[in-house]
Order: C-alpha cells, then sequence, then structure tokens
C-alpha cells in the first residue's frame, strides 16, 4: 500500500466516527390532491392542486452533516443547515444512534452554526489550523451526501484560497450570503455535505464544507475552521458568540465602476442601500450612524486601512473587537473627512 493511500485511510477512519448527518424535520399539513375534471389523459387529472386534510404529520424536509468537537456532544455544522427556529433537528452519528439536536447558536458573520447533544464520551475531531493551508494540498471531505448516503468520503486538492463568492444558503426566501475568503476545493461535495468538515491528511479539521457551484465541474467551498475555533471559544468564555457590528450597507469600487458613474475615485465603499424592501444604507442608531455616516458616503480608509475590494470594511471590521474605537476615512462629495465610532456587538 502506498503511504499516501495509508494517510487518507487513516485520516478518515481518525474522523469518520465523529461525523454526524443532521435530519431536519417540520410539522406540515397533510395535503389531499383534489380531482380536476376530465383530461386527455384520463378521466381525472390528480396533479393540482393540494389542499390541508386532517392534522399536522411530522415531515422530513432536508438533512447535511455536522461534526463532533467535544466529547459531551457539541457539533459543528453550517448555520444554513439549521436555519430554521420551527424545526426539528436529529444527529445521526455514525453507529446510526439517534439524538434530538438543540441549536445553541448562530454565527451572526459566518455561516457556523453549533448544535448540541446530550450524550458522552463521544468520539470528536481534532481541529487544525486553517491559516496554515497551502494550495494544491490534498484535502477530504466526509459528508452525508445528498442526505442519503452518510459517512460519504471524497478526496481532491485545495484549488484555491481567499475567494470570495456570494452563495445562495438554502434559507428562507432562497436567502443568499456573500462568503469571504473561503477555501476552494475541487472535491466531490453534494446537496446534503453541507456542514461536514474538511480534513488534512493528519486527520485535522481545517474547513467546514459550505457551498458549491451548480453547474461546475468540481468547484466547492469550505469555511477556514479558525472562525470556527473563534465561535467556540467565545461560546465557552462568554455563552454566546461575539461579533462587532458597524451597521451599514456599501457597495465596492473599482476603476470601472469608477469610470462608469464618474466617481472621484476607484477604491473604497459607497455606502448604499440594497433592493431589499425597508433596507437602510446606515441603520439606525448603530456606530455608522453614531459617526455621522450618510447614504453616498464613501469610506476611503479605516483605521489608516485602505478599503479595496481585496480589503472590505467588513474584513478589517471582522479582524478588530466589540468595544474597539475606529477612525473613518470619508469622502463626502469633495470633501474629505475623519469620523470616529466604538464598534458595538452584532445582535
Amino acid at each position: 500500500m502506498f503511504e499516501i493511500e495509508k494517510q487518507t485511510i487513516d485520516a478518515v477512519k481518525s474522523v469518520g466516527p465523529a461525523v454526524v448527518s443532521i435530519v431536519i424535520s417540520k410539522m406540515m399539513p397533510q395535503l389531499r390532491q383534489t380531482p380536476m375534471g376530465p383530461t386527455p389523459f384520463g378521466p381525472y387529472n390528480f396533479d393540482q392542486p393540494e389542499i390541508p386534510m386532517g392534522p399536522d404529520q411530522k415531515v422530513r424536509v432536508g438533512g447535511g452533516s455536522g461534526f463532533i468537537v467535544h466529547p459531551n456532544g457539541m457539533i459543528l455544522t453550517n448555520k444554513h443547515v439549521v436555519f430554521d427556529p420551527e424545526a426539528e433537528y436529529i444527529a445521526v452519528t455514525s453507529d446510526n444512534t439517534e439524538y434530538p439536536a438543540k441549536v445553541v447558536c448562530r454565527d451572526p458573520m459566518n455561516d457556523i452554526a453549533v448544535v448540541q447533544i446530550h450524550a458522552s464520551g463521544l468520539p470528536f475531531v481534532r481541529l487544525g489550523n486553517s491559516a496554515k493551508i497551502e494550495l494544491g494540498q490534498t484535502v477530504l471531505a466526509i459528508g452525508n451526501a445528498l442526505g442519503l448516503f452518510s459517512n460519504t468520503v471524497s478526496k481532491g486538492i485545495v484549488s484555491g484560497l481567499g475567494r470570495k463568492i456570494s452563495a445562495s444558503m438554502g434559507g428562507p426566501g432562497g436567502m443568499s450570503e456573500s462568503l469571504r475568503d473561503v477555501i476552494q476545493t475541487d472535491v466531490a461535495i453534494n446537496q446534503g455535505n453541507s456542514g461536514g468538515p474538511l480534513i488534512n491528511l493528519e486527520g485535522e479539521v481545517i474547513g467546514i464544507n459550505t457551498a458549491i457551484i451548480f453547474g461546475a465541474q468540481n468547484i466547492g467551498f469550505a469555511l477556514p475552521i479558525n472562525w470556527a475555533k473563534d465561535d467556540l471559544e467565545d461560546l465557552i468564555k462568554h455563552g454566546r458568540i461575539i461579533r462587532p457590528f458597524i451597521g451599514l450597507k456599501y457597495y465596492m469600487l473599482n476603476d470601472k465602476i469608477q469610470k462608469q458613474y464618474s466617481l472621484p475615485v476607484d477604491y473604497g465603499a459607497l455606502v448604499m442601500k440594497d433592493h431589499v424592501p425597508g433596507s437602510e444604507a446606515v441603520i439606525a442608531g448603530s456606530p455608522a450612524a453614531k459617526a455621522g455616516i450618510q447614504e453616498n458616503d464613501i469610506i476611503l480608509e479605516v483605521d489608516g486601512e485602505k478599503v479595496t475590494e481585496k480589503n472590505e470594511i467588513a474584513d478589517v471590521i471582522q479582524r478588530l473587537k466589540v468595544g474597539d474605537s475606529i477612525e473613518l476615512t470619508v469622502l463626502r462629495k469633495d470633501k474629505s473627512m475623519k469620523l470616529k465610532t466604538t464598534l458595538e456587538e452584532r445582535k
């Protein structure tokens, strides 16, 4: 047996027992199809519509993956796997034992959630250091592929680092989320793999599989595990995940946008609301509002750091802490100004 094969097998053996399938169920009304009269294909059409009848029944509505990070049953997964507060979650371990699962917290900024089951002495994973990931290194993904095939293993390499994508999270209204600094791999990842571990050949978890590009060939993305390690540290220390909040929406500028709209600069963040009804460019009562930021301002720097497409405001804020004071360099029409505020906790 080649050394690389032995490493792969040993890594899977060490992590596999700690990977869980997460089954999502909801109470839904029983439906009855109503006949619509004669059709060219027979006497009745039973295709439409469906109307409620009888009491609600528990229906499986989805599935995902997760992995145990503590022998007491603490599990990491994706926030979009457990986004619905009205759903019931069951964690199924590798030995097919089912445990009711409670969502302890959801990261307000990243696609990460912590789930708890009541158990002890469970197998758990070792968390690696995602800051040490290298392009081309071999990685493995383990998860509940398609919600049908638990502990499915796939293998590939790290194809890119520091990617920024907008991904559909499968939430209410087809919600999407902007993901920054994610790991790109060519590992075969399918629906149901979300929330499962991305591991190296040492059997350490270095990422959480979270998104795929539909229609592409082997392009998947994982969140760096260091983000989750920060969440776990907050949870242990404070009982919740604490993230800094500034309270504004913006659009990143570049030379193409500058020329198209005749803007004074080709970098920075143009403060503007999105197309969601009721959206605010500057959230009332937020640190940004207290600083005096206004819609159509262009934020050029945060604490002296130039704001660019590769270093967005969110990237700078994520490196700071609640209570930190910051100085914003702002361009308002043709006037440059310095505004100060203090970051607050995101609720």
